[in-house]
């Protein structure tokens, strides 16, 4: 997931602690609007939003040529953090020390997310790299909840990664394979610190000082694989494009849709993102899938949306869900 991934993923699959931190909170609060009539729209517009999202990270492995994966993600991210700086114009002040930790913290884990994720994704077929990088968010869903059925969700997981590297973890570049798995573990991480992050921060001010730290440690990295490459004029459009599509418009289409959508139909549908990246990878980087590859992304799929269905419904101790403060599901990759 790259920078929420910004990022999403997204999120793939959540545990339902941390449901609002992607999210779905407000959803939960209006759960029955997403259904009946008028729900169509909402629908489409996640859709939309997970299509922005995983073609706008195969515009980022187009660029990687022209910029390296390290110059594309600060590209990414510095273009994201002015846009949401504008859009968002977040204050600083009234916070404590505890809250910039977190927001700071945050900032940094979504850096390390993208960096790993785009390393991954200059090495192996970027549907392989958002498969293994889902795996995060359902092994921490695995990890948060009591149910036994989460457990083989898990197994069924771990069965298409075995399957997607030809039963010998050799099939795919290994050293990509490391950091599609890195980049799941930051997801797993991006996920608790953003909700935090929505507990302490109204609307999405923290996402916007979290993508700008995240932007101040990523830069340097950049510039120093790519230097002046980043300033060439068709390099920096195509960084605000990747910006734009990953970051800025999935953001905007997923918040209006949250408003109406079940949080179990929005979650299920970013499960569908390993299937969206591949037919990303296909269309516009020439990237074919086997049948066993296409098996494999599919009970990782499976898997998720299992997980996903589970961890919603349950419910804490009194039957009713818990109030939440506004959180946001920022984008991913």
């Amino acid at each position: 997931m790259e920078e929420p991934r910004t990022a999403g993923a997204a999120a793939a699959v959540v545990p339902s602690e941390t449901v609002g931190a992607v999210g779905a909170a407000d959803a939960v609060s209006t759960a029955g609007d997403g259904r009946g009539k008028g729900a169509l729209g909402p629908l489409a517009l996640v859709v939309a939003g997970g299509l922005s999202v995983q073609f706008g990270a195969a515009v980022a492995v187009m660029l990687m040529p022209r910029a390296g994966a390290l110059g594309v993600v600060s590209l990414r991210l510095a273009l994201a953090a002015v846009v949401m700086l504008v859009v968002c114009r977040p204050s600083v002040r009234g916070y404590s020390r505890s809250d910039w930790v977190t927001v700071l913290t945050f900032g940094a884990v979504l850096a390390a997310m993208n960096c790993t994720f785009y390393q991954a994704a200059d090495r192996i077929p970027l549907g392989a790299a958002v498969t293994l990088e889902v795996l995060g968010p359902l092994a921490l869903s695995v990890i948060v909840s009591r149910k036994l059925i989460n457990v083989l969700w898990a197994v069924l997981a771990l069965a298409g990664v075995v399957l997607l590297n030809g039963g010998t973890f050799d099939r795919l570049d290994p050293v990509g394979t490391v950091f599609g798995l890195t980049a799941g573990v930051m997801w797993a991480g991006y996920i608790i610190f953003s909700a935090r992050t929505g507990r302490r921060f109204p609307q999405a001010d923290g996402l916007a000082l979290a993508m700008v730290f995240g932007a101040v440690l990523a830069l340097p990295l950049g510039i120093m694989e790519s230097g002046s490459k980043l300033l060439v004029p068709s390099t920096l459009g195509l960084g605000l494009a990747v910006a734009v599509m990953s970051s800025v418009l999935p953001y905007t289409l997923e918040l209006l849709a949250l408003r109406r959508l079940p949080a179990s139909t929005f979650a299920v549908l970013m499960s569908l993102e390993p299937a969206i990246a591949a037919a990303a990878g296909f269309l516009l980087l020439h990237q074919a899938l086997s049948f066993t590859d296409s098996l494999a992304i599919a009970f990782v799929i499976v898997a998720s949306m299992g997980a996903v269905r589970t961890q919603i419904g349950r419910r804490p101790a009194g039957g009713t869900p818990r109030p939440r403060s506004r959180a946001w599901r920022p984008g991913r990759k």
